[in-house]
């Protein structure tokens, strides 16, 4: 092995390297286009021809790898006196896998964003990455004089790519990809505050220890402003009746009190998801800011116009006038999309539920909920 690692061989390697470096970067620019373009594809096409998904997040693996192992190729080549590739190379190839990295999860992350939530506040900063990523000034200014913040954005881009993934290679439930990468991004971005203490002191140590809780704690707590990147709402629907063997909402009300005790409500929602993924979704009714049912519904992926799914509210506060909110969320806390109405007897005031389904962003299972000192509260179906 050291006879082939010989100090002219490896010299020869680095220049090899340098040069297809240098001629690569004038066409550079075709870089992040090509990785949106293939994450578009990847989420558009990966139900029917799930190989093309398979394949780009195996090559986007290999790239991590071979990032994360850049350090330790260098330190190793250093201390048996090799030369290693000069620091300006390393960061382009790092900037490159970056780019692949955002610009392939951002279509995943721009599709199922609730752009009516604090979503909103997440799909914005991976817009800014990507942005950055490719501003070489400011992308290099990041990578030489703030290297902690450095090792956030490259911890960021670790949970982009596994909570996208995930879901696609091992058909992982949203919850199992989020806590995972959730997981990862805290260990990675660990060396970001690792240089800011004297590992030598016990005290530090602790104080280390509990740096690392509060960012775990703060990455879970923050989970319901993550989209979850291989589910999508794509339509919805709130109606007075259901047609069970057609699955479709049917008639048309105006929500007043009245109505909705003597009719109910029926909500109706279309979840996309990766074929063979099986999910755990919940429709959450809430009543001027307060929870007051949890319906859970179970769904599988790989129907194209979406898995459906509906719930339906027998019976309401004696004063149900209002604002209504129904949050459609994953197991793992994460937001699918969410509805609003408004019951009122003043004309004009109150929301129609026309049984229109909605698009939403760009045999059934039969369950009862009971509520205590309520029954037959909620009725939960679904059906593909």
């Amino acid at each position: 092995m050291s006879a082939l690692l010989t100090p002219s061989r490896i010299t020869s390697l680095q220049n090899r390297v340098e040069r297809l470096v240098e001629r690569f970067k004038p066409w550079s620019w075709l870089w992040p286009p090509m990785a949106f373009a293939a994450g578009l594809g990847s989420f558009f096409l990966v139900d029917r021809q799930q190989w093309l998904g398979v394949v780009l997040a195996l090559g986007l693996l290999f790239a991590w790898l071979l990032l994360l192992s850049e350090g330790l190729i260098s330190r190793w080549l250093a201390k048996r006196g090799h030369p290693t590739l000069p620091q300006g190379v390393t960061t382009f190839i790092a900037q490159m896998i970056h780019q692949e990295t955002l610009f392939f999860t951002l279509p995943f992350i721009l599709i199922t964003t609730v752009w009516n939530s604090g979503q909103t506040l997440f799909a914005a900063l991976v817009v800014g990455m990507a942005a950055l990523s490719i501003i070489d000034p400011l992308y290099y200014k990041l990578a030489g004089r703030w290297r902690s913040l450095y090792f956030i954005f490259h911890a960021q881009c670790v949970f982009l790519v596994v909570l996208v993934i995930l879901p696609i290679m091992l058909h992982l439930t949203t919850r199992q990809s989020l806590l995972l990468a959730l997981v990862i991004t805290v260990l990675v971005a660990l060396p970001s505050f690792w240089h800011l203490l004297n590992k030598r002191s016990l005290k530090d140590w602790c104080l280390f220890f509990g740096l690392t809780m509060v960012l775990a704690y703060a990455a879970w707590f923050g989970r319901i402003w993550v989209p979850p990147a291989s589910l999508w709402m794509t339509s919805s629907a709130l109606s007075p009746a259901f047609n069970v063997q057609q699955r479709q909402p049917q008639g048309s009300i105006a929500l007043t009190p009245q109505a909705l005790q003597a009719n109910g409500l029926y909500v109706y929602t279309a979840i996309r998801a990766p074929r063979g993924l099986s999910e755990t979704i919940y429709h959450a009714w809430h009543h001027n800011g307060t929870l007051i049912d949890l319906v859970e519904l179970s769904i599988n992926g790989g129907r194209e116009q979406g898995y459906r799914a509906w719930s339906q509210k027998l019976n309401f506060p004696a004063d149900p006038s209002g604002n209504w909110r129904i949050d459609i969320m994953t197991d793992g806390g994460q937001r699918l999309g969410l509805l609003r109405f408004n019951v009122s007897d003043a004309p004009g005031e109150a929301s129609i539920a026309d049984g229109h389904i909605n698009p939403s962003g760009l045999s059934g299972l039969n369950l009862r909920r009971f509520i205590p000192g309520r029954s037959s509260d909620v009725e939960a179906s679904n059906g593909n």
